[in-house]
Formats: C-alpha cells, structure tokens, sequence
C-alpha cells in the first residue's frame, strides 16, 4: 500500500470509532508508531482536527463530517453482528476485505451509533467450529442485542432440555455467542441467582420487562475464560508459519482451536486444551515453523519431550 492509500485508510480509521490508539493503526498497517505519528501529522497539515492525548490515543472532532448515509441502531449492531461471523467463519482474505468496509460504514455513521457499537462490541463473539449454521434459531437476536445496549432485564420463557422443563425467567443478558451451530445467551438468571447459559432456539417467548438493571457483571470474554479455567482447560496461543497453515485447517480442531489472526507474517491461533501433554505431542508434528507464545508449562512439555527424542536415539546410535 503506498503512502497516499495509507494515509486515507488511516482517516477512515479515525472516523470509525471514537478514539484510535496509534498502536492499532500500527498494528493495523504493519507500520512503526513513528511513522503513523508522521501519517497523523500530514493528515493535520491537511486541515483534519485531530484531537491527540498521551496515553489514550487520537479522535476527530466531532461534527467534522456529516455523514451522507444515516443507519437505525438495528441496522448498526447488524452489521456488528455480521463481522463478527466473517471474522471467525470466513478465510483470512474475505476477513481482512470485509474489516476494511466495516471502517468505512463506522466512518459515516453518527457518534451515537459509533458508541452503541463500541459498548456492545464486546458482547458478542462466534466461536469457530466446523459445524454447519443452522436455521432454527428463532429471531431473538436483535432482542438481545438491544437488553444489552439499554441494561433491560428480560422476560424469558425457556425450553430445558435435559429434564423437559418450560419455565419463566427474568434475566440479565451478559452476552451471546455462537458455537456448534447454535446461538447462545449468557446471563444471570434470577430465579436460580446465578448465571446460565441459554440456548437461543430453546427460548419460546422473549420480551423486555421495561426494568433496568444495575448489578455489575463480568464481561462475556471473562465468563468464558472463567469457565474454562472450572473445567481444567488450559489456553494455549502460538503462531505458526503461513507457509505451514494450510496442513493444519482441520486438524486444528481437534485440539481445542478457538480463535485466530494474522500478526505479520505468522498466524496466531487460541486453543483450549484438557491437556498439555496432548498438545505438546500435536505441535511436534509442526514446531519446526511454529512457536509457543503461552503457557511456559507447553515450552517445557515440547522441551522435555524433544530431549527424550534425542536422548533416545544417542542411545541407539552407540549401540551399533
């Protein structure tokens, strides 16, 4: 990209959302924090009012651009919605094309709905998996989107599969995610005090109760993390080479993957696995164009085992 596209990409950027640090343009660009400095500079040549603080990153002033389009708030968090599953269900190309118009469509909406996404962003997550999306997801999701903007409590009637109960809940929508083919609602529940996991189909009825909540939850990345941890999983990221990537499509599954993204030239993949040992033995397969951002406890499996490899065949090697 040459340094006009840039610099244009970056106002983009800046109008997307309320304030841009310069490590994610950086981050974004694959460029150096002074050369995004230089990149911001031009752009206040240019007449732009940029506002920059230390510490917290650059904004706009607001009102410098009307925007030409105006979208409702349904049709903001849709669009949140949809690049949350081209992140996570699509190839890295269609991602990386698609998160650039996403930085044109914020750029023009109002601070209104720039705030509304920012507040909700992270209540929403796709959990990659290999299923297929299935169809019988009732229309709740809109629903739910707008508790958790607006902290409504919520009247729910809910199918439980596991001992063929219909019951009537008020809960506090945390957040959604999608997993296996199936939406999901984390919230807190009232009538058990404590938080649950909803199957989106399996709720019958839906609406607002009119009352707001003001309890203070944790976010839906923290519950999930904290679930994991209960059920003895370890997180574990690396990065692989992308000339290696492609071997790994599906076996990736099978060892627990959850998330990626590119971080140069190297993609950097989550997994949540029952056992390090397991793991260990599958990176092995592909170490050689790999490495092991965390846990060190992985490092010293990958470690142990590759001296035993080694310890194993000096052996065999002196015995002829």
């Amino acid at each position: 990209m040459n340094r006009i596209d840039r610099v244009s990409a970056i106002l983009i950027q800046l109008q997307s959302r309320r304030v841009v640090k310069a490590s994610d343009i950086a981050e974004r660009f694959g460029i150096s924090l002074r050369t995004v400095y230089r990149d911001v500079k031009t752009l206040e040549e240019a007449g732009i009012p940029i506002i920059g603080e230390a510490g917290v990153g650059y904004s706009i002033v607001d009102g410098y651009r009307l925007p030409p389009v105006m979208f409702t708030k349904e049709e903001a968090t849709a669009f949140l919605t949809a690049e949350k599953f081209v992140e996570k269900l699509t190839d890295a190309s269609t991602t990386e094309h698609h998160k650039s118009a996403m930085y044109k469509i914020r750029a023009i909406l109002k601070t209104a709905e720039k705030n509304l996404l920012e507040d909700i962003d992270g209540n929403i997550e796709v959990l990659r998996s290999h299923s297929q999306l299935r169809v019988d997801n009732k229309d709740h999701i809109q629903t739910l989107l707008n508790a958790m903007a607006q902290k409504s409590v919520l009247h729910i009637n809910y199918f439980a599969i596991h001992n063929q109960e219909h019951t009537k809940r008020d809960v506090e929508p945390i957040g959604i995610f999608y997993k296996h083919g199936y939406w999901h609602l984390i919230a807190y529940c009232q009538l058990r005090n404590a938080y649950r996991d909803f199957r989106v189909d399996r709720i019958n009825k839906i609406e607002c109760s009119g009352r707001i909540f003001t309890s203070k939850h944790p976010t839906l990345k923290a519950y999930i993390a904290q679930t994991a941890k209960e059920q003895e999983l370890d997180m574990v990221i690396i990065r692989v080479d992308k000339a290696i990537y492609g071997h790994l499509e599906y076996q990736k599954y099978y060892s627990g993957f959850v998330s990626e993204k590119t971080v140069g030239g190297q993609i950097e993949m989550t997994f949540l696995t029952t056992s390090i040992e397991g793991f260990a033995r599958w990176f092995m397969m592909f170490g050689d164009q790999a490495e092991i951002i965390s846990p060190d406890s992985l490092k010293e499996q990958v470690g142990a085992i590759a001296a035993s490899i080694a310890q194993k065949n000096l052996q065999l090697t002196n015995s002829y």
